[in-house]
């Protein structure tokens, strides 16, 4: 197959796209490389460099394709506290202009990244693809629900096929934002350089914590289907954050001190997936453990 991977310079799409190209589709990479970068990009690709606003440019590059994988936004929960409007603009804004130039290019086809939050502030846990999604706590999580929303108004308009995937929490070798804004790298980071880990709420929070292994073979299973789905992919274990560091002292021998950044706003206590579906309709669950991958991470932040 011929997949265009938008925002495929960033973290997870370089690892999506080593694995498209492994098992022999034709990748082109649409990005542009405001938060990615042309090093995370594999030889193999073929690369553009576009934003997803620049529509008319987008139904230049799809015609050909059989499908898309959209993983294009901006995703930092503070920062978009801080921006609503840019964070609008770029993942709801540069959506439908995708979309609409997948339909007039007649790729109907889109496999959409997603995220936990979503959900907002769960009523359970564990969360299931059938729970309602709460009230929205920053405006990144509304832009997700925006852009799910847009996904599937055009499988029901358009007779695309979507698979949307909501993301836990990533993490893995090669996740290097600039600035990081993401847990574990900063954490393994502020270890590394025997410097004080930046830490809110305690550590209290419980999260789901992704290998990107895992995440990036979520997106190549779809490719397949068609209708509409829409999967949570997480290891259905919950983790305290403050565990996670505990673990990384483990691994790597020492302590360091311990930066308490108190409280900050927008963020949920708890996000813990069931994973069931995926796993029932495309075999699809989680291999690599908590301790095994942030033993891969450190080494490649060593490296």
């Amino acid at each position: 197959m011929k997949i265009l991977v938008t925002g495929g310079a960033g973290f997870i799409g370089s690892h999506v796209n080593k694995l498209l190209l492994d098992q022999n589709h034709q990748v082109t990479v649409v990005d542009n490389l405001s938060h990615g970068s042309k090093d995370n990009l594999d030889s193999r690709v073929n690369f553009i460099q576009e934003d997803l606003n620049d529509q008319p440019k987008l139904e230049e590059i799809l015609p050909g394709h059989d499908a898309v994988i959209h993983m294009a936004s901006l995703i930092e929960v503070g920062e978009s506290v801080k921006n609503p409007v840019g964070f609008v603009e770029n993942n709801i804004l540069g959506t439908i202009k995708l979309l609409e130039a997948m339909r007039k290019s007649n790729v109907k086809k889109i496999i959409f990244s997603s995220s936990a939050c979503v959900y907002g502030t769960p009523l359970k846990t564990p969360i299931t693809e059938a729970d309602s999604l709460q009230q929205q706590e920053n405006p990144y999580g509304l832009t997700k629900v925006s852009m799910e929303q847009l996904c599937i108004l055009y499988h029901k308009l358009y007779n695309f096929d979507v698979t949307i995937l909501r993301y836990f929490n990533p993490y893995g070798p090669g996740e290097q934002h600039i600035p990081e804004t993401h847990a574990i790298p900063n954490f393994i980071k502020s270890v590394l350089a025997k410097k004080p880990i930046p830490l809110f709420w305690k550590g209290e929070q419980v999260r789901d914590f992704i290998y990107i292994k895992d995440l990036a073979n979520a997106h190549i299973l779809p490719l397949t289907q068609s209708g509409l789905h829409i999967y949570n992919v997480g290891t259905e274990n919950g983790t305290k954050v403050i565990d996670v560091i505990n673990k990384i002292f483990e691994i790597v021998g020492y302590k360091v001190e311990i930066d308490d950044k108190g409280e900050r706003k927008g963020d949920v206590q708890t996000l813990v997936a069931s994973s069931r579906k995926i796993k029932n309709d495309l075999g699809w669950e989680a291999k690599v453990g908590l301790e095994e991958g942030l033993k891969e991470t450190i080494d490649f932040f060593n490296r």
